[in-house]
């Protein structure tokens, strides 16, 4: 017991020695059973620094996972809205290209799945609308299937003129509520 205390008092005192000054100290004995114990001490202390900072480092160069992408709402990540002229459904070349970039991003992220809800302006009978609003949102889904996005990742519905984007009875805001939105199922 004497002796391992004495061993602790010596390695403690050496690495105080160690940390007090930036050379090496010529005044060391060089006795051989000394030298395996300092080198000990040296390799302990190395070992020790990088596991406490490993895992700080990891966690810090971590980007975004599939499951932030999962969380988050579509146009966070870029995916657009689809507008549409009066009483049509058809996909205009400017519909048509929101559609080429947002097929892009939904291949890159191919374990989500979206919902597109067709919308409508105010004109027109709630009946109409709602089969308005569908045949958009089908029209969207068909174009998105011919660019490569799986149709089962694609769910449609319709709202017609329920929930608008702008309010206001003028072309402005209606030209806002036509249009195809994405969100999450």
């Amino acid at each position: 017991m004497t002796r391992y205390l004495m061993l602790t008092g010596l390695i403690i005192a050496f690495v105080l020695a160690l940390g007090g000054c930036g050379k090496k100290d010529a005044s060391l004995p060089d006795d051989p059973t000394q030298a395996p114990a300092e080198e000990a001490v040296v390799e302990e202390v190395v070992q020790e620094e990088p596991v406490a900072e490993e895992p700080v480092v990891a966690e810090e160069e971590t980007g975004p996972t599939e499951a932030d992408y999962a969380a988050m709402a579509p146009q966070e990540y870029g995916i657009e809205d689809v507008f549409f002229a009066f009483d049509d459904y058809s996909l205009s070349d400017p519909a048509m290209d929101t559609l080429d970039a947002v097929a892009r991003i939904m291949r890159e992220h191919s374990d989500i799945t979206y919902v597109i809800e067709g919308h409508c302006d105010e004109r027109g009978t709630v009946e109409y609308n709602l089969a308005l609003g569908e045949k958009r949102s089908i029209a969207v889904r068909d174009y998105l299937v011919s660019l490569g996005v799986p149709r089962y990742r694609l769910r449609v519905t319709s709202y017609g003129e329920e929930h608008p984007f702008a309010r206001g009875s003028n072309e402005e805001a209606w030209a806002q509520n036509r249009r195809a939105h994405f969100s999450r199922p």
